[in-house]
């Protein structure tokens, strides 16, 4: 089975606790306004990778151990037989190899509708972060875009991650990843309002200007 992939990185450290493998699926048919990752959206056909070789290479980062699994996009629950096959594989792995890492999932979904038509998905997931991101709703938590969107633990080991001390495991204020490949540029996390706009004012006053950048169309 295929999965369409923007791109995965590891370690990621600011979309959840510890050092986690980051899975960002290709295409969205929410389309918030505002989203800093507009690059994600179209349904990408050149973006396709086999599942199999996904699970392939999050056993090869994770051989020598991970706090857990990030899967942001784009929007996975559109892509939900390709979802479930690799959050079925995931958790077939953390079984055969005794690991302990959660996996959260993001979604621009009402966590009403997930739970309504993606019962069965969410009960592969140790934690979700939903709800549309909301342009005028800021939040000040490091993993959530918006103040509607809430950090919900849906299994046992997502409570103990994520629930038994509220906002202990989260760093204080948020914080961006900044990955180079080839000639682009990365940036990881959840901004702050007008981060990304004084960040193109930083570079271009030191002469790196952005020739393409996610967060405008």
């Amino acid at each position: 089975m295929n999965i369409f992939i923007n791109k995965v990185h590891f370690p990621v450290t600011v979309l959840g606790p510890g050092r986690r493998i980051g899975i960002w699926m290709q295409g969205c048919s929410i389309g918030c306004k505002g989203c800093v990752s507009r690059d994600t959206w179209p349904r990408d056909e050149g973006k396709a990778m086999g599942v199999d070789d996904l699970l392939a290479w999050c056993r090869e980062m994770g051989a020598n151990g991970l706090d857990g699994v990030t899967i942001s996009g784009g929007e996975p629950f559109d892509q939900p037989a390709a979802l479930e096959a690799l959050l079925r594989g995931l958790a077939h792995w953390r079984q055969q190899r005794r690991l302990t890492f959660d996996i959260l999932s993001y979604s621009g979904y009402p966590l009403a509708t997930l739970r309504t038509r993606h019962a069965a998905l969410l009960s592969r997931l140790d934690a979700v972060i939903a709800e549309p991101y909301v342009d005028a709703l800021p939040s000040d938590h490091p993993w959530c875009g918006s103040s509607n969107q809430k950090l919900v633990a849906l299994s046992a080991r997502g409570k103990q991650v994520y629930a038994s001390r509220p906002g202990s495991n989260a760093p204080a204020g948020k914080r961006i990843q900044a990955l180079v490949d080839g000639e682009r540029v990365w940036y990881v996390g959840i901004p702050s309002r007008g981060d990304m706009e004084r960040l193109e004012e930083l570079c271009r006053a030191r002469g790196v200007e952005f020739s393409q950048v996610s967060w405008r169309s």
